[in-house]
């Protein structure tokens, strides 16, 4: 029986989404040989993670489903005793990459990755509290169950269990290393206020993150590609694809990784920008590592907190912090895309050192671009008025440190690229706190 992590790390109210999870979890040891850590990482203050310890003791215990809530504390103290026994140098600055003041979706998945090798997990499946499942004819369709089809076999053993393939013929005995769909409902960055108050505004702002120099007609198809998951089409019957995997019908509200990966190379720990932890499927791909795109795809649904007074500003801080990611972010996909299936060794494992040298490598971007997309965000975001026009006021005194901080993002992915295989070594030896947190 091999042991898998199913987490969903989390800074607000979701007894509910812990509750279905709990389930899904239920699901994956009913169906499948093996024993589920489900692990929630909980950053929520004492009431919500009240409610969220009671959603957890309230599901029907099995022998095969292992709990783990663990509140910022208890993730610390593992977190020390890891960066303590690794001998990283700058263990502080570890400590504070991995477990930042602000918001970081790398890191908390990082997190996740750490007390997974931990557990001994042979893979992570990653949901999101602000999501739910579809149903068909009022069973939840949950997409673990493809996951663990196909994850970390040999492609040529997952044949089987997939509807098509488009695998290319070279890449038949290497691992699957990721399972993944995307989402309906919503779309996944919360701009589409944006394009109701003014299609051709959200046209340009939207457009902002996609590479300097690319085409007009290529910068609108990546806007109109850009956010939208799979539409609103319900779910009717199983498809997947196996092969090189459409990264654009993938989010991480709803991937499964194996641990080839996400062992070797971490996430980029940026604060306060989303989209900071889609780094590996890019990497996957351009590794010409197989996996399978399915369409169980998970619900997406906003929280209220996005839309008004600091949930709005903050919001859109993070989003402007993505677009500044990309001038950093797009040498790296250049430079893997261009080597591709060199990214491996001989035995399907990734070459640590090349993604070390590109990410190092696009630390020293000129930074005019990243002095564009803040001017043309301010024009536009005064065209919108109101909360945006607002907004734009706001970062205006913000804006060479936001210049710095892309940057410096940058850099600390690279150290922790760096740091991050004797983090996993050291991790192996340490257990982190199981059952349900009552702190």
């Amino acid at each position: 029986m091999r042991s898998i992590c199913l987490t969903l790390p989390t800074n607000r109210p979701c007894a509910a989404t812990i509750t279905a999870l709990g389930k899904e979890a239920a699901y994956a040891a009913e169906h499948f040989d093996v024993e589920v850590h489900l692990l929630v990482l909980d950053s929520c203050a004492a009431p919500a993670h009240a409610e969220h310890a009671a959603a957890l003791r309230q599901l029907t215990p099995r022998p095969d489903v292992v709990v783990h809530h663990l509140d910022e504390a208890r993730q610390r103290d593992f977190l020390q005793r890891v960066i303590e026994r690794s001998g990283v140098a700058k263990p502080e600055l570890m400590l504070d990459l991995m477990l930042p003041g602000d918001v970081s979706y790398g890191a908390c998945t990082n997190r996740a990755f750490l007390i997974a090798s931990a557990l001994g997990c042979t893979s992570v499946h990653r949901r999101d509290s602000d999501s739910s499942y579809q149903a068909l004819d009022g069973e939840p369709v949950y997409p673990i169950h493809h996951e663990l089809l196909s994850l970390g076999k040999r492609a040529v053993d997952a044949l089987p269990d997939v509807t098509r393939t488009r695998l290319d013929p070279a890449d038949v005995y290497k691992p699957v290393a990721m399972v993944g769909a995307s989402f309906v409902g919503e779309l996944s960055v919360d701009i589409g206020e944006i394009r109701e108050l003014d299609p051709e505004i959200y046209y340009e702002v939207v457009g902002l993150w996609a590479e300097a120099g690319t085409p007009a007609e290529e910068r609108r198809e990546l806007v109109d590609d850009s956010f939208v998951g799979a539409g609103t089409d319900p779910f009717t019957h199983d498809e997947s694809t196996l092969g090189t995997p459409d990264i654009w019908r993938v989010d991480m509200c709803n991937i499964g990784l194996d641990h080839e990966v996400y062992e070797r190379v971490p996430l980029p720990p940026a604060t306060s920008t989303i989209g900071s932890d889609y780094f590996l499927l890019h990497l996957v791909r351009d590794a010409t590592l197989p996996g399978v795109v399915h369409n169980r795809h998970i619900v997406n649904y906003y929280t209220p907190e996005r839309r008004t007074g600091p949930g709005f500003t903050a919001y859109q801080l993070r989003f402007t912090k993505f677009l500044l990611s990309m001038l950093y972010l797009y040498p790296v996909y250049t430079a893997m895309e261009r080597a591709r299936g060199a990214l491996l060794d001989e035995q399907h494992h990734i070459r640590v050192d090349e993604i070390a040298r590109h990410v190092g490598r696009s630390v020293g971007a000129d930074r005019t671009e990243n002095i564009r997309r803040l001017d043309v965000l301010d024009r536009c975001y005064r065209q919108l008025g109101a909360k945006y026009a607002e907004f734009a006021d706001h970062i205006v005194p913000l804006r060479e440190r936001l210049l710095d901080e892309a940057q410096a993002d940058m850099e600390d992915f690279a150290l922790l690229i760096e740091a991050w295989g004797p983090l996993v070594a050291a991790s192996r030896s340490e257990r982190p706190a199981r059952g349900v947190d009552d702190a």
